[in-house]
């Protein structure tokens, strides 16, 4: 399940990135048309920004959340790892709260715009409205897989420190390079 979960966070991240190459394109034809004569004012440009704009701030979100970026406020001092668990479990409790509005709504959402086009490039309004029901489930899936490790940290299953790879050196533990 681990793989699954990681091959997905790895596709969230290179949409991420592909959003926001594409992003540039009708971006740069927007400010070229407007202050320069090289290009006619496409208005379909205007409306694809703002789509993928969308959709690049939701996978960012999403992103962020298996990161542990998004919505981790470091206020408290370093209480250690067990009662770190205690507040992250916490904290994904209540962040699990709106990724289960997202899914509820976003899924409502949805529905109500399936079978409207947008105005001006008469694109499809579902794929754009799916953005927040997709960023919802997505939510609730990396919230359940901190949820274990937190639990784990909790119950003593997992180890209280985390592992960090040593880099190599040559030398043997205890010993000093002279």
């Amino acid at each position: 399940m681990r793989s699954i979960i990681d091959a997905y966070y790895k596709l969230l991240t290179w949409l991420l990135v592909a959003s926001v190459a594409i992003l540039i394109v009708p971006i740069s034809l927007q400010v070229l048309s407007r202050y320069t004569q090289l290009f006619p004012a496409y208005i379909w440009t205007e409306e694809l920004s703002r789509f993928l704009f969308i959709w690049m701030v939701m996978i960012g979100a999403m992103v962020g959340l298996r990161e542990r970026t998004h919505f981790e406020v470091d206020v408290w001092p370093d209480l250690g790892p067990r009662a770190g668990a205690v507040l992250r479990i916490g904290s994904h409790l209540f962040v699990l709260i709106f990724a289960l509005v997202f899914l509820y709504w976003g899924s409502r959402f949805l529905m109500f715009g399936w079978y409207q086009t947008s105005e001006l490039a008469d694109l499809p309004m579902g794929f754009i409205f799916l953005a927040w029901p997709l960023a919802g489930a997505t939510w609730i899936l990396f919230l359940g897989e901190a949820f274990v490790e937190d639990w784990r940290t909790l119950t003593g299953q997992a180890p209280l420190t985390p592992e960090t790879p040593q880099p190599e050196t040559g030398l043997v533990p205890g010993r000093t390079a002279e």
